[in-house]
């Protein structure tokens, strides 16, 4: 049986073909990624397949996930490979969704009634899934959602300091996402330190080109996450705007005339890194401006401290509602990959016992797990690679058994 596992970000697409070998465990036949979807910033978009020896790459526009998706299903059928269930990561499935589900004509339409809710996730996901529909007509499909893994929110922290009776009518509290992809962190690092996950307290940073968000864990338990109702809240992201004081949304549309779909792609598509800089909603590319000292670079220099300080907020709240911290997890493309992220976020945390490793930090490698703290820290730092492909394809195959 092989498994093709489609895992859309808000400006990437990974995709992994899984052929079952054990109860739960896979091999990965062909595997690759879609890079700066829909993204206007300094590179062209590109697109990466690695079969076997074989690695292919094609520097052309990708313009929205849809076309992505049809690259890769291209690419698989090019290559002769058989695919016998399609799986996806479907952002948030709002009240409608508690656990992973075979799409059929009425979860179907209960997925499209949760588009509103992420409206830079959900809507992308559901033209990938129409389009494998198309190319795969006869290949069953199955959708996993990133709002399972905070379940375990205590109502403190998921409650809006909302009036009763809002609440319960618009279903309103905090939701959290990237759930995948800390399931999958958790569970390596225990493995990594040999220590169980129920013992640990965990800081998680889930730092992706597009979406981005911390995590506080505790017994392997979700007790706090930045993002909330929608993908929106929390870190400043690409294009997000994250936390800002919700009077001037309020403002936008009482008093200069913003309609509901005008802010919610102000707030969503034309915020966060891009809208200060406005030169890129890629953090790697403001990281490499030039330094001439002009009112571009002045600006990709402010997005890029804006980023870090709400990033470390975060994180010192967390180390707080956790009274303590045993390991800080970074994870995603700008967490593996990027040292000076890292290396900022750890400036000034040796109150609470962590002491980074700035050697090491610079000359981790991104392809497994690296340990980063340095000698007679009391906090383990680590930078691992997610992999929400695994974690997806696993329900998969719980939902076939």
């Amino acid at each position: 049986m092989n498994v093709l596992v489609f895992n859309c970000g808000s400006s990437s697409l990974t995709y992994k073909v899984f052929q079952r070998k054990t109860m739960h465990d896979g091999e990965v036949l062909i595997h690759g990624k879609a890079h700066r979807v829909g993204v206007k910033g300094t590179h062209p978009s590109f697109i990466e397949h690695y079969f076997g020896t074989e690695l292919s790459k094609d520097t052309i526009p990708i313009g929205s996930h849809k076309e992505a998706s049809s690259l890769v299903m291209d690419f698989i059928q090019s290559r002769q490979v058989k695919i016998d269930l399609i799986g996806h990561r479907f952002v948030h499935g709002g009240s409608h969704f508690v656990k992973s589900v075979l799409i059929d004509e009425r979860t179907r339409n209960k997925l499209r009634l949760c588009l509103p809710l992420a409206p830079i996730h959900n809507p992308i996901t559901m033209d990938v899934i129409e389009e494998s529909k198309r190319v795969f007509p006869s290949v069953s499909q199955y959708a996993t959602f990133d709002t399972a893994f905070h379940k375990t929110l205590p109502d403190y922290a998921y409650t809006y300091a909302l009036p009763g009776n809002i609440r319960k009518m618009f279903a309103f509290r905090k939701f959290g996402f990237h759930g995948l992809s800390y399931s999958y962190v958790v569970g390596a690092a225990a493995e990594y330190l040999a220590h169980p996950a129920e013992e640990l307290k965990i800081v998680a940073c889930h730092l992706g080109t597009g979406g981005s968000s911390v995590a506080a864990i505790k017994n392997g338990c979700s007790i706090d996450t930045s993002m909330g109702y929608s993908p929106l809240t929390g870190l400043v992201m690409s294009t997000r705007s994250g936390d800002i004081d919700p009077m001037l949304a309020i403002y936008l549309m009482s008093v200069y005339g913003y309609h509901s779909d005008g802010l919610e792609r102000l707030l969503n598509k034309m915020s966060g890194l891009l809208g200060v800089s406005g030169v890129s909603s890629d953090i790697r590319d403001l990281v490499h401006v030039d330094e001439e000292g002009n009112e571009g670079d002045k600006q990709s220099e402010l997005a890029l401290q804006m980023y870090i300080h709400r990033l470390k907020k975060y994180v010192g709240s967390y180390i707080f509602a956790l009274k303590g911290m045993d390991v800080l997890i970074f994870t995603d493309d700008i967490g593996v990959q990027n040292w000076l992220v890292r290396e900022k976020v750890c400036e000034g945390l040796n109150w609470c016992g962590l002491i980074l490793d700035r050697e090491g930090n610079r000359n981790a490698p991104t392809d497994r797990i690296a340990r980063l703290d340095a000698k007679g820290s009391q906090v383990r730092i680590l930078s691992i690679p997610t992999d929400e492909e695994i974690v997806i394809y696993r329900e998969g195959i719980k939902l076939l058994e």
